[in-house]
């Protein structure tokens, strides 16, 4: 058997190494770095702690003008080992002393006590020099002590290097205990397992079994049993084998007798049907008289096939033609019913965008004067005032008109999407005819015309919400169109009402209505009272074939002439339970 390129036990051993050592030095780095923030701020303890006690001296000296005595000081304090420069500077500003490392500090006095971190590890502790003199306090000067990165290390070397000493142990401790243990627990034993599974021998498998010794009732005490339980189903599967070969043996000799006993019979049978054939031919040339009479009146009947089949296939085409100008008409009249909303949308949108643009663009001019003011240092209270609330007005100005424009858009989005698709799914009813009548306000809002919708609240139906757009968008149209023709104010009552497990929608309007004669051809195709002024004829048609096929319902007409027109439409609730049945 090839040799294994890498072991489990190798593989698994140097992943928990791994997490170990990224742990160890994570929490090393940790420790030191801990260490060396808790010796900082210990530093700068020390360096406020000098202040107390050379300020006073200090002060008198730079009050006296005594610039010996200061430089004097300054050079006992950078005997001490936690100062590695200081900067005596008087009130003026000017260096009175200066020694050591220094920073580039800024030419202003400084007033309070500061500490601040420099380039290369240096920090510093500036503190100003305050002289009292008859309950007076006057600043002579300030003074700034340094100190570096140096200073700290040399306090937290010997624990840096107890730490990291400490980690190096404690993981060359952990690497050999689990290199043991993996090579006593799992590498020897399995790779004693895989050489005697490597010695299997398929001609004596009783001698291949594992005899490995396991104390550990274990995952490899397992694989051992298993293993050995293979080689036993093994021995008692070629036992079976070898009596299956034996009866198989006895069934061919068996079938060998049979065999001699079947050509005698079919010896005997061979002669009986040679006086059969005899017959046979004598009757297949009185079939063959036959089949040339039967022959010919197939020749006949399949001419006359032809003929009905090429009858057959010019109706077809015709059909499919008269289908195919169908669909392009009705196709052709939803599409025309998008357009009219596209064109009212627009026009409803461009309002509040103009109002936005306009808005944007005086806000963008009272900015450019409010920069200018900034730049010129001219700028007021009033004036940063009078911009807010301009800003202000403003803002909300173009947030109302873009909320409106988007209400529109998200409103006629939801509408035509689902008037060119036939997908079903559940949505509210009620709100969804909201958004209907909200694309179709632009058809009718130069007009008095009114419509109110009666309907409970949160009802939910599943179906195609296409059809009762394209439904909806028909029968108002209809009214604006044909029956409030001449009529300034016209109403439309629209009522939904659930009735067991189907939904009801009874539309109303107070139009001119229909004549018996014109109620009859309503829903006919092609039948409109508007020809040659633009009326397909296809508007309730269309209507008829979605609740019908669409929403698998039925819809019923009700007017007299001069008092509107009422649709019933009723269609289930939930259309794929009713597609089930």
């Amino acid at each position: 058997m090839a040799a294994v390129k890498t072991g489990l036990s190798r593989k698994l051993l140097a992943r928990v190494l791994s997490v170990y050592f990224a742990l160890t030095l994570i929490v090393t780095v940790g420790q030191i770095f801990t260490e060396y923030l808790s010796t900082k701020n210990h530093v700068e303890g020390e360096l406020q702690t000098l202040k107390n006690t050379f300020s006073s001296s200090l002060t008198r000296a730079l009050w006296e003008l005594n610039n010996d005595q200061v430089r004097a000081i300054a050079e006992g304090l950078m005997s001490l080992p936690i100062v590695e420069g200081l900067q005596v500077r008087g009130e003026n500003g000017n260096y009175i002393a200066e020694y050591g490392i220094r920073a580039q500090r800024s030419p202003n006095p400084v007033d309070r006590e500061i500490i601040e971190d420099h380039r290369g590890g240096v920090f510093s502790y500036s503190f100003p020099l305050v002289f009292k003199f008859s309950g007076r306090e006057s600043t002579v000067g300030d003074v700034t002590l340094y100190s570096s990165f140096d200073t700290i290390f040399s306090r937290i070397e010997v624990g840096v290097f107890f730490l990291i000493g400490n980690a190096l142990v404690k993981t060359t401790f952990l690497v050999f205990l689990f290199m043991t243990a993996f090579r006593t627990m799992l590498s020897e034993p399995l790779q004693n397992i895989t050489e005697q599974m490597g010695n299997f021998d398929p001609q004596h498998p009783e001698e291949s079994k594992i005899t490995i010794k396991l104390e550990d009732d274990n995952e490899l005490l397992q694989l051992k049993e298993s293993y050995n339980q293979v080689i036993d189903d093994l021995i008692v599967s070629n036992q079976k084998l070898k009596d299956a070969q034996d009866e198989l043996t006895l069934a061919n000799k068996k079938l060998d007798d049979q065999n001699l006993i079947l050509e005698q019979e079919v010896a005997k049978k061979t002669a009986s049907l040679s006086q059969i054939m005899l017959d046979l031919e004598q009757q297949k040339d009185e079939l063959i008289a036959h089949q040339r009479e039967l022959r010919q009146e197939n020749e006949n009947r399949q001419y006359i096939e032809a003929e009905l089949r090429k009858r057959n296939e010019e109706l077809a085409n015709s059909m499919d033609t008269l289908h195919q100008a169908q669909e392009q008409l009705v196709e052709s009249e939803r599409m025309a019913s998008l357009g009219g909303l596209v064109a009212g949308i627009a026009h409803d949108v461009n309002t509040p965008l103009g109002v936005s643009v306009t808005a944007a663009s005086f806000l963008q001019e009272r900015l450019n004067n409010l920069k200018n003011d900034f730049e010129d240092k001219s700028l007021t209270t009033k004036n940063m005032a009078s911009f807010i609330d301009e800003a202000d007005q403003t803002a909300h100005l173009l947030l109302s008109n873009l909320e409106r424009a988007s209400d529109l858009i998200a409103s006629f989005k939801r509408v035509a999407v689902d008037q060119t698709s036939e997908t079903e799914r559940e949505f509210v009813l009620g709100d969804y005819v909201q958004e209907i009548l909200q694309s179709l306000k632009p058809s009718f809002k130069h007009t008095e015309h009114s419509i109110s919708v009666n309907c409970k609240e949160n009802f939910r139906v599943n179906c195609a919400p296409g059809a009762i757009a394209q439904i909806i968008t028909n029968m108002v149209v209809n009214s604006i169109t044909h029956g409030f023709e001449g009529m300034n104010a016209g109403n439309i009552q629209l009522d939904i009402r659930e009735d067991g497990d189907e939904v009801v929608i009874e539309y109303r309007d107070d139009g001119r209505g229909l004549s018996k004669e014109e109620l009859d051809k309503l829903f006919d195709a092609f039948y409109t009272t508007k020809r040659g002024e633009g009326g397909s004829g296809l508007g309730t048609h269309i209507m008829y074939n979605l609740v019908t096929q669409s929403l698998h319902g039925q819809i019923d007409a009700k007017s007299t002439l001069g008092k509107g027109l009422c649709y019933i439409i009723r269609f289930p609730i939930d259309a794929s339970v009713d597609k089930n049945s």
